[in-house]
């Protein structure tokens, strides 16, 4: 018996009903507790697991990626305009000097953890054998803000900056904890970054930078996609994210090869080429012949009846004849037409030069050019990081693994081989 009177069960399975004394029977007055379950967890990963999982580590490399540029940039600041001001008088403890009594507890534990990874080998790096490079990026911030009249001189206002800093503070947490970025933050931190980036007087070298913006992860694996830069499904999505007035706004040298130019021909107004030409931009566009028998099988290619693409590329030609009657310098507007199957079609902006960009699409049998992949590439220099050191140069003329210096070359070829159209 119990403390309480009450009997347990022998534990043998046995049900609440039955004779007394017969097997599986309860006696009376006994307290009847279920058997044991069995513990345990199911610790697979589905496919749809496994999908989130690598949605959420996509977004927080992208991330992580501008933060540490941030980083970096923000600690380079900040060593060069304090270590010339603390150093001469503190040596290699600029650093603690620098953070002042305020600082002093973040600055201590910096310090600790640089000498635990002293111990543990965790060092690899001997220029991250600083004090500076323990510190975080509020604390490199904390700097800034308290030695803010030895930054005025090379910032136009502490707000904006400040004000940058904390807003990237939401994405670094969320990175620095592994937690779940959402697109509207991560697009956040992106756009954030880099306007940080360009405050701390980083803005890239790069002429086509205006045209499309150089993306922290595009540097960073640049060399396993040669110079393509952007893939969209078709040219909607293109469009999307650059429009045709930033495309070709601004540019001082335009070459178009295709069947009908509609990219340019429909999407950018004529006032706006008879501007661009008058500033200087010398324009050369090459036209599939309306009347060639090329035209017409691809007429029937695309399930079109007869003359309905040739119609259109007419149209196409003579609007582009009306702007270049509108020149002063009508050389400086080309128009030709050729024969050959048409391959691609190509829009070369600056192609003469390292800072082109160049958005191209492949014919296909069944898919009209608004429906077409959009590759877009971009011909200025790009470092490939391979063990430890740039390598590589210029992905113009010459350059290994590049494709804008193909389609520019065949955009030649094709030219050489091309009539003028009066």
């Amino acid at each position: 018996m119990g403390s309480g009177g009450l009997e347990l069960p022998s534990g043998n399975g046995g049900g609440e009903s039955g004779a007394a004394g017969a097997p599986g029977a309860v006696p009376p007055g006994t307290v009847s507790l279920a058997r044991p379950m069995e513990i345990g967890a199911d610790l697979a990963w589905g496919a749809e697991e496994w999908a989130e999982v690598r949605l959420r580590a996509q977004r927080a490399g992208r991330a992580y990626i501008w933060l540490n540029l941030v980083e970096q940039r923000l600690r380079a600041v900040v060593a060069a305009v304090l270590r010339p001001i603390y150093e001469p008088v503190h040596g290699e403890e600029w650093v603690v000097a620098a953070a002042g009594p305020t600082g002093q507890e973040w600055v201590q534990r910096a310090a600790a953890v640089r000498e635990v990874s002293r111990r543990k080998g965790y060092l690899l790096d001997p220029a991250d054998d600083t004090l500076l490079a323990f510190l975080t990026l509020p604390q490199l911030r904390e700097l800034v803000v308290q030695h803010w009249p030895c930054f005025e001189p090379y910032f136009d206002g502490r707000r904006e900056l400040e004000l940058a800093l904390d807003e990237l503070e939401v994405a670094r947490s969320a990175v620095a904890r592994n937690r779940a970025l959402s697109p509207a933050v991560l697009a956040q931190a992106e756009r954030i970054s880099a306007r940080l980036l360009d405050l701390l007087g980083a803005g890239r070298d790069i002429p086509s930078a205006h045209r499309l913006p150089v993306d922290a992860v595009e540097e960073l694996v640049g060399d396993r996609f040669a110079d393509v830069v952007g893939v969209h499904p078709d040219r909607v999505r293109l469009q999307r994210q650059i429009p045709a007035e930033d495309l070709f706004g601004g540019a001082r040298r335009l070459d178009a090869i295709g069947i009908g130019l509609n990219l340019l021909v429909q999407n950018y107004s004529g006032r706006r080429l008879v501007r661009l030409a008058e500033s200087g931009c010398r324009v050369r566009l090459l036209f599939l012949n309306p009347a060639s028998s090329t035209m017409r099988r691809r007429e029937r290619e695309l399930g079109l009846k007869k003359g309905e693409l040739s119609r259109s590329v007419e149209t196409n030609i003579l609007h582009m004849r009306r702007v270049r009657s509108r020149l002063r310098d009508a050389d400086a507007f080309q128009i030709h037409v050729f024969d050959e199957t048409p391959r691609f079609t190509a829009y070369l902006v600056d192609g003469d030069g390292p800072d082109g960009i160049a958005v191209v699409q492949s014919y296909l049998r069944r898919t009209r050019g608004m429906e077409a992949p959009v590759f877009v590439l971009r011909g200025g220099g790009r470092d490939i990081v391979q063990g430890g050191t740039a390598q590589g140069g210029p992905r113009g003329e010459g350059a290994e693994g590049g494709l804008f210096h193909l389609y520019r070359e065949e955009m030649e070829s094709v030219w050489a081989d091309s009539r003028p159209v009066s």
